[in-house]
């Protein structure tokens, strides 16, 4: 496997990896520059040249993994000679090697419950992002290729869900930490999917598009007859959105929703 199929595999499966490159080579060594290794928290692709540089390297990249945070890039330099007491044994080539090892973190995930007019202009902005965006709605036509067209330039990684009778459904099949983004053209489909939504307990943020008058409605419903606590409701955020800005164009909402969504992601609640 290569490694970008490798870096592929790992962003698929949402796994955390470190991506280690040889710098600079001087002298004998074992691999010349540019040789990458892909290391993720228990398997490993392609090869830096063995030995010791390669234990060192995926031993500091499993540390990385394990980080709270994404770390920043790191280079580590060895060298290759049988007078330096290594860690995994001496590697006498002669030469010098540089490391580079950089993060590959598990990028966010957000889910637009609803893909019309608003929901398009935020899957735009969105779609620009490094994150794995997931758009739901149940009419097909909203989906179509030629009106998604406007993404193909995406950066993130984009998902079509057609789900034409329970778009709640989707919400199991999310990725753990999904940020949630409730805004389809039927209220009662809203309503069911914030039901569902406090219901499903791996899903980050849950944000849903509206007025107070909607929310003082949906609010009573998801105590009364969803049987939802107090605690659980202030799951929801609503209205989502930056308050002081009001406009009501679509692409105005979907600026501040977005600009809403990644301060979140900011914040790194996910």
């Amino acid at each position: 496997m290569t490694w970008v199929a490798a870096v592929a595999r790992l962003r698929a499966r949402r796994e955390a990896g470190v991506l280690v490159t040889v710098a600079t080579v001087r002298g004998h060594a074992p691999r010349d520059a540019g040789a990458k290794l892909v290391v993720g928290r228990t398997e490993t692709w392609g090869s830096i040249g063995g030995g010791n540089v390669e234990a060192v390297a995926i031993d500091r990249a499993r540390e990385m993994i394990a980080a709270a945070n994404p770390e920043p890039p790191e280079l580590i330099d060895f060298a290759l000679t049988d007078k330096v007491a290594n860690r995994h044994g001496v590697q006498c080539c002669g030469g010098t090697v540089s490391v580079l090892l950089e993060a590959l973190p598990v990028v966010p995930a957000v889910a637009i419950f609803g893909v019309g007019h608003v929901g398009l202009e935020l899957a735009r902005v969105l779609a620009r992002q490094d994150l794995d965006l997931h758009l739901i709605d149940t009419r097909a036509d909203v989906l179509a290729e030629q009106r998604l067209g406007v993404l193909a330039d995406a950066v993130a990684q984009v998902r079509v869900h057609h789900t034409p009778l329970l778009p709640e459904e989707v919400l199991e099949e999310l990725p753990r930490g999904t940020h949630v983004l409730i805004m389809t053209h039927d209220h009662a489909e809203d309503a069911a999917l914030c039901d569902a939504a406090l219901r499903t307990t791996h899903l980050g943020s849950i944000g849903l598009i509206g007025s107070a008058a909607k929310w003082v409605r949906f609010r009573k419903r998801l105590a009364g007859e969803g049987g939802h606590d107090e605690a659980a409701l202030a799951r929801i955020k609503t209205p989502i959105g930056l308050a002081d800005l009001t406009g009501k164009e679509p692409a105005t909402i979907a600026v501040s929703v977005a600009a809403d969504v990644l301060r979140t992601l900011e914040a790194g609640a996910y």
